[in-house]
């Protein structure tokens, strides 16, 4: 099922593209709030579908992390030739974040700004069972054809502080809507290849060139607050803006403050937008 969508621009900034990336296991709803308010403003937005996404777990199995980066890279290509602008401004949600300083680290020429929001490197925020902390075996695992179909659920409070939106997402999730609410758990497979893409970013951010805009919860349920941390350390050749919120948990882009996460947003974009004119 394909969910992307774009939200054509207006005015002066219709010729100024952001391009939405979500996470692992998510689908291109959790964006939605965030690309309208920017699609108000005048920007164009499209936020992509991740390989894999947006369908049964065999769907997610099946795909690579070289695979969501190709996503997030065709992605940033068709934003390009929509808005016939050759640089763009990438943002993206929990791994969509990683895959947004992937597209930064290296499309230099492309990215005119990254946006990180609720970065997750490791799964290490308090809601996470203990026994995850063994993840790091899940190669071994793999190699010996192990736990293909097994699957770590989502804990409560499932990265949602407020409690009536959280009964609905995951009402939706439980339902089995993949496509409106993504899916319920992370098959071990898939964190697999979310460690090694994680590694491989981590790995490289001081090659990222773009001025980065990172929102992170201080509670945040599924990734702490020091995966936001790890980024301000490690890009030293472009400016780093650090935000972090006090009122919400892992999905800041729907919860209690995502008007916040917006009004920051929108201004890094517009910043980025008049120094490009």
């Amino acid at each position: 099922m394909d969910s992307e969508y774009v939200l054509e621009g207006h005015g002066h900034n219709a010729a100024r593209g952001v391009l939405l990336i979500h996470g692992l296991t998510g689908t291109p709803n959790e964006m939605r709030l965030l690309a309208k308010g920017l699609n108000r403003a005048g920007f164009t937005v499209l936020a992509v579908q991740l390989a894999g996404h947006c369908g049964s777990v065999d769907d997610l199995l099946d795909s690579s992390w070289q695979d969501w980066l190709a996503s997030a890279r065709r992605g940033a290509d068709k934003l390009c030739r929509l808005t016939g602008a050759q640089r763009i401004v990438v943002g993206g949600l929990s791994m969509g974040a990683v895959l947004a300083l992937a597209l930064a680290q290296n499309r230099p020429q492309q990215v005119a700004g990254a946006i990180a929001l609720s970065t997750t490197f490791r799964y290490d925020g308090w809601s996470i069972p203990a026994y995850t902390r063994l993840d790091f075996l899940l190669p071994l695992f793999k190699a010996l054809g192990i736990g293909r179909r097994s699957v770590f659920m989502e804990q409560p409070p499932y990265g949602i502080k407020d409690a009536t939106l959280r009964e609905r997402i995951v009402a939706q999730m439980q339902g089995g809507d993949s496509a409106a609410a993504g899916l319920p758990g992370n098959p071990w497979w898939s964190v697999i290849e979310m460690r090694a893409l994680s590694a491989h970013v981590r790995r490289r951010l001081d090659l990222v060139r773009a001025p980065c805009l990172v929102i992170h919860a201080r509670e945040d349920d599924i990734a702490s607050v020091q995966n936001a941390h790890t980024i301000v350390r490690g890009v030293r050749h472009a400016p780093v803006e650090l935000v972090l919120l006090d009122d919400s948990y892992h999905m800041i882009t729907i919860d209690r403050e995502r008007r916040s996460v917006l009004a920051h947003t929108l201004a890094f974009a517009q910043r980025l937008s008049a120094e490009a004119a």
